[in-house]
């Protein structure tokens, strides 16, 4: 048996631009989803704790260093700039290697920036 478990995650990231004229997705800083161990177009849930949506989407790379996270499409509609936002990512196990996972997780603070890291690289 395979369960899904948390990977990787981005906590208190803060929307930066809302896109509505766009295919898409959710697009992040590379380096903080490298530091995070999520892939880019990889399947992401991500939950904005100012209006309590759940959007599953994708996440896309946009330009290193920028600390950027831009609702694109129609995810633009969920949040507002400002808006403070978790995003998850999910992966298969097997009931082994489920039971030792230790999520990547990077913690930010109002501008984007790393303040904790925790968990190991995948």
């Amino acid at each position: 048996m395979k369960r899904e478990m948390l990977s990787g995650k981005i906590h208190t990231a803060r929307i930066t631009r809302c896109e509505v004229d766009y295919e898409g997705s959710l697009e992040i800083d590379p380096e903080l989803l490298a530091e995070a161990g999520i892939l880019p177009y990889e399947k992401i849930l991500v939950a904005n704790r100012n209006n309590g949506s759940r959007l599953e989407t994708y996440a896309i790379p946009g330009k290193a260093g920028s600390r950027e996270f831009c609702l694109n499409g129609p995810a633009a509609k969920c949040g507002n700039v400002g808006d403070v936002v978790t995003i998850m990512a999910f992966s298969l196990f097997e009931n082994a290697e489920a039971k030792c996972c230790v999520p990547r997780v990077i913690v930010l603070d109002e501008e984007n920036r790393i303040i904790m890291r925790r968990g190991v690289a995948l």
